[in-house]
């Protein structure tokens, strides 16, 4: 293992160097600041036109911290090499970007290049908006300009050598950065080519729904096969979706417009501002957005998989059709860690998540019948927050109430009573990692 860290070093270390000599070699040229555009000089058509935008690609989400400023930056954003800051992209002229013209704007989102020609990391998700038409770029820019200027400064990177060398992003964009705009597929047609434009582009919804490899860019091969972000699994949206019932247009857009579907369940963690986002688009680009993600998903729509699902969960309900109300004889006695989460789920779950409540059942969600158990974990230790769009559907946390002995036996009877799906592993090692991760949070 340490044979092949060493290794790794060396290989970024020698990464570094060529991206070090290539950035030498291509430079980017500084662009002067200019006087800050006046408010009244966009017009109010195009501004609209980018606060939609602004709203598709969650701008405010990254770019706001908790109890700041819209748009003033600062939110730390976890990654597997160190904290990164987002930066200020309100205008104010000394701390924000209320001096770089709409040339320097193009710039970054396409390029990765800030107005002094730095090199910007890929959290900032420019291998997306190198996608969007000019025009697009020209509507987000008078939106940006146009909202109130806020004095604050981002707090510095706390990246480790070599990650902290911006120069190394040179020798990334050379290797992963497909700069140019967005082409078509003659062979689909209009609403899924909006679609596609939105979901690769100003949605960039593969910067968490698509795994990385080891230097943080996407793997090729597997677009929207599921991701990592703050501490949570972003759920695989092809055909490796976890949901039991598979999803429908209408269903797809219940939920980016409203964070809810009765189908599926609820938003929560990081999705759970991106949806407040999306309340703000069209039905036209929600519905685009649902045709081209369900294109990855072809099945049998809502057919036999779809039939059995709803029935399972019916069956598996507390007081469904097969399942009493106090829930199941344990297969292997009331002292197995199906028996004690049993006896924790009655106690603290089963009010809220028996037959006909309002929650969704609980085995036909994307939470229960994922691979990997964070999610679940996490909801259950902090709770929801629900979406404005569902905002009488919020769950307290029980973290404080359970014990990790008591949350790794909840997991166990909820995975093998809702789900056909094999149990989760490493359970305890999960259950403290998401609970160290909660507490940093706070």
């Amino acid at each position: 293992m340490r044979v092949a860290k060493s290794f790794l070093g060396l290989i970024l270390i020698a990464a570094v160097a060529v991206g070090g000599l290539f950035a030498w070699a291509a430079r980017w040229p500084v662009f002067e600041p200019i006087d800050r555009p006046e408010r009244e000089s966009f017009d109010a058509a195009l501004v609209e036109k980018g606060a939609t935008l602004a709203a598709l690609g969650a701008c405010a989400v990254c770019h706001t911290a908790e109890g700041g400023e819209a748009y003033a930056g600062g939110r730390p954003l976890p990654t597997p090499f160190g904290v990164i800051h987002a930066t200020n992209i309100s205008p104010d002229p000394e701390t924000g970007i209320g001096r770089w013209s709409e040339a320097a704007f193009r710039r970054a989102l396409r390029r990765g290049i800030d107005r002094a020609g730095n090199h910007l990391y890929p959290a900032f998700p420019y291998d997306h908006f190198t996608r969007l038409t000019d025009d697009d770029i020209t509507a987000l820019y008078a939106y940006v300009m146009t909202r109130t200027p806020a004095a604050a400064e981002t707090p510095e990177n706390t990246l480790a050598f070599p990650y902290n060398i911006r120069l190394a992003m040179a020798g990334w964009n050379l290797l992963y950065l497909d700069a140019g705009g967005f082409e078509p597929n003659p062979a689909r047609d209009e609403q899924w080519n909006r679609g596609a434009y939105l979901v690769e582009g100003i949605g960039h919804c593969g910067a968490c729904h698509t795994p990385r490899n080891v230097f943080g860019a996407e793997k090729a091969g597997v677009p929207l096969a599921g991701g990592d972000v703050e501490g949570w699994h972003a759920t695989a949206l092809n055909a490796a979706s976890p949901a039991p019932a598979p999803w429908d247009e209408d269903e797809m857009v219940n939920y980016l417009l409203d964070g809810w579907d009765g189908n599926h369940g609820i938003a929560a963690g990081p999705m759970t501002p991106v949806v407040d986002e999306l309340a703000a688009i069209s039905d036209d680009d929600a519905y685009a957005i649902a045709a081209y993600v369900l294109s990855f998903q072809a099945g049998d729509g809502d057919g036999a998989r779809g039939e059995s699902a709803r029935a399972f969960a019916a069956a598996r309900a507390f007081g469904g059709t097969e399942t009493p109300a106090g829930g199941p004889t344990p297969p292997a006695g009331a002292d197995s860690a199906f028996g004690r989460g049993l006896a924790v789920f009655a106690r603290v779950c089963a009010n809220c998540h028996r037959a006909n409540a309002r929650a969704a059942p609980l085995a036909l969600t994307s939470t229960v019948n994922s691979p990997d158990p964070r999610n679940f974990l996490q909801i259950v230790v902090d709770g929801i927050v629900p979406p404005e769009g569902a905002f009488d559907r919020s769950m307290p946390g029980f973290g404080g109430a359970l014990s990790d002995a008591d949350l790794v036996d909840l997991a166990t009877f909820v995975r093998a009573h809702f789900s056909k799906n094999p149990e989760w592993d490493d359970l305890e090692v999960t259950v403290q990692v998401v609970r160290d991760g909660v507490e940093k949070s706070r």
